[in-house]
């Protein structure tokens, strides 16, 4: 079999039905990599180093004789892995043993382990320019003026369930907040896992952003009885630009603030218990943490009220304090936007719960329909 050098498009595309394998060191790959690849070093973080080095410092040919010297005693397990990772033949696992190889730069290390896995028979495709085209490609994707649908509401709207919702009626939804594993409040680290570096967010993003971006609504599907247009666009929930430790880039959050807003109106009441609900079992030293991190914003008298009252076990006292603090902080933020009296569209929810779906649908088929 012939190894075939692909262009990011047609690499990503096969991506979608056969494994990537990511030969790159094992500290860039943790740093950031194409989403859903496996991780199958040519060389050590060390073993790079050194070979940059001697690359640098003597020759290419020397370079590649150390890098020789490293590769040979691990190509029987490399071989195995990549066999473990795409299933033998045998099971009827990728039949066609078609793998997906990528390096920096297209270079030498993908090329290595190319040769070896088409000697052994796969067939093999790698990827011209490597993962620094792909990141060309993530950047380039954050350029493209998708229609957004903005999902606004204060906080406790239930605005991240709603989405879910809606995905599960047939919607294009992005889900930010699950890009970066966190909520996006002081308190939203509280339980989640570690947020990824904010190139690997990036590249979740994107990834997603050209996937959904390429599908339409599904008109009159058979789980909702509503039909929002095809034209609808693209759902997001409306964030502040920072997320945790991470930042939506500069072009799509320009994208997201010119792009309409459909706010929850939901009762304080209710926005209060859903928050109660959420919150009120995490562990009590973190919310407190959380509480003091907001101190200078919140105010010295708020703060140590909030504090208190949690400690007492006046779980709903102590949110409500929060909660007032949050609803002034976004209602700034939505208002501080250019062109805002003509995005935001008020929805009217008595409740917290999914079937405010079809509420949102007919709002939003009224607003198309006249617009």
């Amino acid at each position: 079999m012939a190894i075939e050098k692909i262009h990011i498009e047609q690499f990503l595309e096969l991506a979608k039905h056969y494994p990537v394998i990511d030969v790159r060191s094992p500290g860039e790959y943790k740093h950031a990599h194409i989403p859903n690849a496996h991780s199958l070093p040519l060389f050590t973080d060390e073993e790079r180093k050194v070979v940059g080095t001697t690359y640098k410092q003597q020759s290419r040919e020397q370079a590649i004789k150390i890098g020789l010297d490293f590769f040979g005693p691990k190509m029987r397990k490399m071989v195995e892995e990549v066999e473990s990772i795409v299933g033998s033949q045998e099971s009827g696992v990728n039949p066609s043993r078609i793998v997906l190889t990528y390096c920096w730069r297209g270079g030498m290390r993908s090329a290595g382990v190319a040769w070896l896995l088409d000697l052994y028979g796969f067939k093999v495709y790698t990827l011209i320019g490597g993962y620094k085209k792909f990141r060309n490609y993530v950047l380039d994707t954050f350029k493209i003026p998708f229609c957004f649908n903005i999902l606004g509401g204060y906080t406790g709207s239930g605005k991240t369930e709603l989405l879910k919702a809606l995905q599960q009626k047939g919607e294009r939804v992005i889900d930010l907040e699950g890009f970066a594993d966190h909520k996006g409040s002081a308190f939203g680290n509280i339980g989640m896992p570690a947020q990824p570096s904010q190139e690997m967010f990036e590249n979740f993003l994107a990834t997603c952003l050209n996937e959904v971006g390429s599908q339409k609504s599904e008109v009159g599907n058979p789980l909702t009885s509503y039909v929002i247009p095809q034209t609808s666009g693209i759902w997001l929930e409306d964030e502040s630009q920072r997320i945790g430790l991470v930042n939506i880039p500069n072009e799509l959050w320009k994208n997201m603030r010119q792009s309409a807003v459909y706010f929850l109106d939901i009762p304080f009441e209710e926005r209060l218990k859903h928050i109660v609900q959420e919150y009120g079992s995490l562990e009590q030293e973190k919310v407190i943490d959380a509480i003091t991190r907001i101190s200078q914003k919140l105010g010295n008298l708020n703060t140590k009220t909030a504090i208190l009252l949690l400690k007492e076990g006046k779980i709903t006292e102590s949110f409500e304090i929060l909660l007032k603090y949050y609803d002034k902080l976004y209602f700034k933020s939505l208002h501080n936007r250019e062109g805002i009296n003509s995005l935001l569209h008020t929805v009217e929810c008595k409740s917290i719960t999914p079937e405010n779906t079809s509420i949102l649908a007919l709002h939003f088929q009224h607003q198309y329909q006249t617009s």
